[in-house]
């Protein structure tokens, strides 16, 4: 049985390190909210935002490993998040990248990429790379992408990104786990999941490694084609793409099936025999 605590025989401070080093009883919690001084009100009701924001990160972070939980209990051994980056600018390659998690790993912040932050997403890069069981990255130009189209580009590289998960860690996983991207040609079952690297940490690691790839590569192509801005846009038709496009017309990377760039091929003055 809980021993009773004169609360209000404590300060503040006191009732602050209490909290730090105990858990309160539903009693002791209505104590402290009961409590006149405003300080120690504010504690408890710090104190009980903290631990239902607890509980819900812990129920998110079970969720976000139930589709890996599930194949496990189909007997797959080693369950790959596939997912790309890149398939909507105007711009730069098409990146995917496929990841095999151990069970338990630790990696504070991992999320879809596109609710992470840069300096995270960097952080996460490394720490996936350093723990993943295995993982594979495929690129796939612009030449490809005007010849095939974005969304068979997108497949090659999904495909890379398996193929070199096999060539650099001898690992062929047994069940892949997608962004909701049905691949062609793979001999894996797999399940494309709506939302998925919101739904899935292998899914969500997968999409870290394509993003900061894809971006790291357009850091580098705009020391190539400064007057574009990759570097801030990525490729995307942000507006100072656009006024650039318009004032420079389209280079090397730009995708010239794409129908922005293409006007601008059909109409422009400018020269693109080289492109």
């Amino acid at each position: 049985m809980a021993r009773t605590i004169e609360f209000e025989t404590l300060t503040v401070g006191e009732i602050r390190d209490w909290l730090q080093a105990e858990e309160p009883n539903k009693r002791q919690e209505k104590q402290l909210l009961s409590d006149p001084r405003s300080g120690v009100r504010k504690l408890i009701e710090s104190y009980v935002r903290e631990r239902e924001k607890a509980a819900a990160e812990a129920v998110w972070r079970a969720g976000m490993w139930q589709y890996e939980r599930d194949a496990a209990e189909q007997g797959y051994r080693l369950v790959a998040g596939v997912d790309e980056a890149g398939r909507g600018p105007l711009a730069g390659p098409v990146v995917a990248a496929a990841v095999i998690l151990p069970e338990g790993i630790e990696l504070p912040g991992l999320n879809d990429s596109k609710q992470v932050a840069e300096e995270t997403r960097e952080r996460l890069y490394d720490l996936i790379c350093t723990g993943a069981v295995a993982y594979g990255i495929g690129v796939v130009d612009t030449d490809y992408i005007d010849k095939h189209n974005i969304l068979q580009g997108t497949f090659e590289a999904a495909r890379q990104a398996l193929r070199r998960m096999e060539q650099q860690f001898a690992a062929v996983p047994d069940y892949l786990l997608t962004d909701f991207l049905k691949i062609p040609d793979v001999v894996q079952p797999y399940n494309p999941i709506v939302k998925g690297d919101a739904s899935s940490f292998s899914i969500a690691a997968a999409s870290i490694l394509a993003k900061v790839t894809r971006d790291r590569l357009m850091a580098e192509y705009a020391q190539a084609y400064p007057q574009y801005g990759f570097e801030r846009h990525k490729g995307y038709s942000a507006p100072e793409h656009m006024q650039a496009l318009e004032e420079y017309g389209p280079c090397p990377i730009h995708r010239k099936s794409f129908a922005p760039v293409q006007k601008l091929l059909q109409g422009s003055l400018f020269d693109f025999a080289g492109l």
